[in-house]
């Protein structure tokens, strides 16, 4: 399977990894068409710690995951049935995130437990990482990969809100960002050609 379709993914929680933290929202878009989006809230997990200082940044009170939240297994299917609508036959989904293993990791357990497997597979693409390799002649500490420096030098218009969804797209913009700096497609020192997106070449 050599396409590709590359989805931006966003999660709040309510802690630092899942064994210590529900997942609490899940944002995905398109990289290439972010206007194909969908944003899913979830009923917290009551046996899991809670941290005040998480929802003070995303702002999702106990209270309102408990009217308006699914329950994880309803929310992971929808987004399994999400993803089953908007990448086509034979190509496979890519996870993309701003610090992807933190993301991933909730997402990836979610929906082991839930779905008994993660569509998204064993790996997710750190927009992180693709920046340092992108200016690995000049950015030489991982400390230089925040957003703070990445956007920076890749500027766009949508603001970090916290929002699963808002976070999503503005990851995408960021990566359709990089992407375009590095050139497509182009050759690496090796030869190899490479096409972003999953992008087959003639």
């Amino acid at each position: 399977m050599d396409a590709e379709t590359w989805i931006s993914v966003d999660v709040e929680t309510s802690g630092p990894t899942p064994a210590a933290g529900s997942l609490l929202a899940i944002g995905a878009c398109l990289v290439e068409r972010p206007d194909e989006g969908i944003e899913l809230l979830l009923r917290p997990d009551l046996e899991r710690p809670w941290s005040e200082a998480a929802a003070a940044i995303h702002g999702l009170g106990r209270e309102r995951l408990a009217r308006e939240g699914l329950e994880p297994a309803d929310a992971l299917t929808r987004l399994a049935a999400w993803l089953e609508r908007v990448v086509p036959a034979g190509s496979r989904p890519v996870f993309v995130g701003f610090n992807a293993p933190f993301d991933w990791m909730f997402v990836a357990d979610a929906a082991w437990r839930h779905l008994g497997g993660n569509p998204f597979g064993a790996s997710a693409l750190d927009l992180k990482a693709l920046y340092l390799g992108r200016h690995l002649d000049e950015v030489r500490r991982w400390g230089e990969t925040s957003s703070h420096h990445v956007r920076a030098r890749y500027p766009v218009d949508l603001s970090h809100t916290h929002r699963a969804l808002d976070d999503a797209r503005e990851q995408a913009a960021i990566c359709r960002a990089i992407l375009a700096g590095a050139g497509s497609p182009r050759s690496d020192r090796r030869g190899n050609r490479w096409a972003p997106t999953g992008v087959e070449e003639p």
